[in-house]
């Protein structure tokens, strides 16, 4: 089989732009080499095809850096993970670079996965060592797809496609992953595709719905306020869990299409709700990091005609850590429209008394793990007990959430908690759901 059969027509150097096959930072050969490389190696092994690998690293937070120390440092750390590649490589492998911060090696000698994942994790640790850029040290990962030959592509094209849809499953699960081409992993991609086009549609077409869970006033049992919760139901893909395409949407960058479409109709529901009623609605780590989150937020419920002062917002520990300095700006200017902050799962973060003590917030959500053993564990009983007391001198509300059974909700109202949220009170449901539920349980209030 010749080069031009497996996709490739042999280059032909110029000697006024230099060797053609070079990248001239790191001195490695470039795309056209790694390209003519894998021809060649498919070209030899095309009679009887003998399994080869190529491997993608991309390093992780590479771009940080480069912005933070300038592009004269990020150059030097390129020089520098080119020559590691170099150097840890076994005999007859090839190391190339790509792309800006993306290396591909082929690997003659590894034929199997096992052995694709045990050079992946060699390479990752000699990457993880720090890099010296003059008299400071810095610290990178990378992530890395492999895809062996025949079995992942028997053609250039599809095998580095194969290599790079390996890398993207690393890259998603997060930094220092490696990742080995299987049709398994290209049937989750294919779905992942799959579900981005639905999700955005949806959303488009306004195709995600709002249920509502009641927050009760422990001492009278009466709903104070209702949490929004996305639902989603596609007529090809059936239910879609909020756990999969909330985050989904933040990995994929339309978290605020989905969240503003989202409070939109929550707010317009709250307005057939009575005035007293708040409704409280989930910001992500994301909107957390845009300083104008609150200007939009703003906007929509203006332009529902919601009263600011009906609208509570949660937030996570874990979101405001992400950009604590943004998160503050954006839930000061919140608070100053009259929207309350409320800081959810509360007790499962890193530093939560310094949440409290960093940003001005008006009440705090007891996670449900802490609620669940309330009736039974004594750790857990303590540890509500001394956050409700906690917020008693702070002056914040707290709200207990995952309350199932009665047992719990007897502990809680003795422990001094103010208010409550669980299936005990009320399961989520649609709009028209909880209207009734409101005529049924909203004492001496029509519903409008």
């Amino acid at each position: 089989m010749t080069l031009q059969e497996l996709g490739i027509d042999r280059p032909k150097r110029d000697s006024a732009h230099g060797a053609p096959f070079v990248d001239p930072l790191t001195e490695l050969g470039n795309a056209r080499h790694l390209k003519e490389t894998v021809c060649t190696l498919a070209a030899e092994r095309a009679s009887d095809p003998a399994p080869f690998t190529i491997g993608l690293a991309n390093l992780d937070g590479f771009k940080p850096i480069n912005d933070l120390f300038g592009p004269e440092a990020g150059d030097q750390i390129l020089r520098q993970v080119a020559h590691r590649l170099k150097a840890c490589v076994p005999e007859g492998a090839t190391v190339t670079r790509t792309a800006d911060d993306e290396f591909a090696i082929v690997l003659p000698l590894v034929f199997e996965r096992r052995s694709a994942e045990k050079r992946g994790q060699m390479l990752k640790e000699v990457l993880s060592s720090p890099f010296a850029l003059g008299d400071r040290n810095v610290r990178l990962s990378a992530s890395f797809g492999f895809a062996v030959y025949p079995f992942a592509g028997d053609t250039f094209d599809d095998l580095l496609k194969s290599a790079d849809t390996a890398l993207y499953r690393s890259k998603r699960r997060g930094r220092g992953q490696i990742t080995v081409y299987s049709q398994e992993i290209a049937q989750e991609m294919k779905h992942a595709t799959q579900l981005e086009q639905a999700l955005r549609n949806a959303i488009i077409a306004g195709g995600i719905d709002v249920h509502f869970q009641p927050i009760v006033d422990l001492r009278s049992d009466r709903p104070v306020g209702f949490e929004a919760l996305a639902r989603w139901c596609d007529a090809d893909l059936g239910y879609v869990s909020p756990a999969v395409f909330v985050p989904f949407a933040e990995e994929r960058g339309f978290i605020d299409a989905l969240s503003e479409m989202l409070l939109r109709k929550a707010a317009r529901a709250a307005l057939s709700w009575p005035e007293d009623l708040f409704l409280s609605f989930n910001l992500s780590s994301v909107q957390l990091m845009d300083p104008a989150t609150s200007a939009r937020l703003l906007a929509i419920i203006a332009q529902v005609g919601l009263d600011p002062r009906r609208l509570e917002l949660e937030i996570t520990e874990t979101a405001a850590m992400a950009d604590a300095g943004t998160a503050q700006r954006i839930v000061t200017e919140l608070r100053a429209a009259g929207v309350r902050v409320s800081l959810d799962d509360f007790g499962t973060g890193q530093s939560s008394l310094g949440r409290l003590r960093d940003f001005s917030l008006d009440k705090v959500k007891i996670d449900r793990t802490f609620v669940s053993g309330i009736s039974t564990d004594r750790t857990s009983e303590h540890i509500v007990k001394a956050i409700v007391s906690m917020c008693e001198g702070l002056e914040l509300a707290v709200v207990a959430e995952g309350i199932e059974h009665s047992s719990e909700a007897l502990k809680l109202k003795a422990l001094g908690c103010g208010l409550g949220q669980g299936y005990f009170y009320g399961k989520p449901a649609d709009a028209d759901a909880t209207l009734r539920y409101l005529s049924e349980h909203y004492r001496d209030t029509a519903v409008r």
